[in-house]
């Protein structure tokens, strides 16, 4: 393949990534459809000769590409949020109910859900299984744009108390989807020590320690103090040539992200925790800004870049053999995970226990409940979190993990870019017409 026609198929491409958002906004079919339609055609072309596409051939390229697109979706989802959450309210912590019971009670039965059906379906060995349920548990905060929130208010006249989202639905999935990602790298680690150490009472202990709790801990620690530091910076320095936020330069949120996230790293905590915690903490700090919204912008404009490269890839991928492995059992299993298992442990988290008193004005009703607990999708964290843990240790079942992985993926590119915009519409309508009542 040329450079001079690598050249023109980023060009086309970064064109679509331009135009198609905007085109498809009140369409049914949403810009990462089209895009691995386009990557797909694209793979067919007699282009790439010798080259392997294969995942398994370029672990390392797949894993960096894909955690620089979730990082930098994360700072998006944690700047895009308007409805606080502070240590010291606890009111502010009973706004995020749905989130809690989405990540406390949905994901890990999700996780227990769909690595039962990758042993017992797929027949995976149970540490393969276990790391399938892994790296499909968390709702992806790149692909799931269509049924997040906007982006942060801007209303500096206005009480920053009161600055608050009202979709539900898309709150969320947003702060859900800025979670979880962090969240399910225990999980991931529970696999790797499940095919490295042998058996749990080898590493039970150890595991709950650190890296279901430390780990947590750490990455949440220092994410908010990188974001206080960097907000004090930009909107209290001393000095005016360090006051950003006057200046407005967006790109202290890029800064942010590699600050956030490489600190963490090296202190051993997760990364995607610390880049969340550092967004929200910048976000709540004159919360009514509109350095926010310039902020949120530059990142949005990298982050659609970065998921642009990786859906077209994943496209090629999907016409150069990534699917050869998969059986029916692995088509089973994706099925299963868009239909029932996530809707099922979605509805469950959102309702046992569930009662008006209790929940508060910001609880869901019935219809919110079922739209919330399916557009659970999954997308580049998968790819991620899959190619980390093949870099970590080989499970045996490379080749159908990614089979089952990438058609996952693609089912919920498919499913929930088709439907996002209808039911989104008719909740609202909904809304509108409650409201008018």
């Amino acid at each position: 393949m040329t450079a001079d026609l690598v050249y023109l198929l980023l060009g086309v491409s970064l064109l679509l990534a331009m135009v198609l958002p905007v085109m498809l906004h009140n369409a049914a079919v949403s810009a990462p459809i089209v895009l691995v339609v386009v990557g797909g055609l694209i793979g067919l072309l007699p282009i790439f000769g010798d080259v392997s596409l294969a995942p398994t051939d370029n672990l390392g390229f797949v894993e960096h590409l894909t955690e620089l697109t979730v990082i930098v979706a994360l700072m998006g989802v944690g700047l895009a949020l308007d409805r606080p959450l502070e240590w010291r309210r606890l009111g502010t912590w009973r706004r995020w109910g749905a989130t809690w019971r989405l990540l406390g009670i949905a994901m890990p039965l999700c996780i227990a859900g769909v690595a039962l059906l990758g042993w017992w379906v797929a027949g995976l060995a149970p540490a393969a299984a276990l790391l399938l349920g892994a790296v499909l548990a968390p709702t992806d905060p790149v692909l799931a744009s269509d049924v997040q929130v906007g982006g942060p208010t801007s209303t500096r006249e206005e009480d920053p108390d009161e600055i608050d989202e009202d979709d539900d639905v898309r709150f969320a999935l947003t702060s859900e989807a800025g979670l979880n990602d962090g969240l399910a790298f225990p999980f991931v680690y529970a696999a790797i020590m499940a095919a490295t150490m042998g058996a749990v009472t080898e590493w039970g202990l150890r595991w709950v320690a650190w890296e279901l709790v430390g780990k947590v801990a750490i990455g949440v620690a220092v994410g908010t103090a990188v974001g206080w530091a960097l907000t004090k910076l930009a909107f209290s320095s001393p000095s005016p040539s360090l006051r950003l936020a006057e200046i407005g330069e967006p790109l202290l949120a890029l800064a942010a992200v590699l600050l956030s996230y490489g600190v963490a790293e090296v202190a051993q905590g997760y990364g995607f925790l610390a880049v969340f915690a550092c967004a929200m903490t910048m976000r709540s700090w004159e919360r009514g800004h509109d350095y926010h919204a310039h902020m949120h912008e530059s990142i949005e404009r990298l982050e659609r870049l970065l998921t642009l490269i990786v859906l077209l890839l994943l496209g090629v991928a999907l016409t150069n053999g990534i699917l050869e492995n998969l059986g029916w059992p692995g088509v089973l299993v994706g099925l299963a995970l868009v239909f029932v298992v996530r809707p099922l442990t979605g509805i469950v988290a959102l309702r046992v226990g569930y009662t008006p008193a209790r929940m508060g004005k910001e609880s869901l009703d019935p219809r919110e409940c079922w739209a919330t607990a399916f557009f659970g999708v999954r997308g580049v964290g998968s790819l991620f979190y899959l190619a980390y843990a093949m870099g970590e240790t080989d499970f045996g079942d490379h080749e159908q993990l990614w089979a089952i992985v990438a058609c996952k993926v693609t089912l919920s590119v498919l499913v929930h870019g088709i439907a996002a915009t209808p039911v989104m519409k008719r909740l609202e309508a909904i809304a509108e017409e409650r409201a008018r009542t």
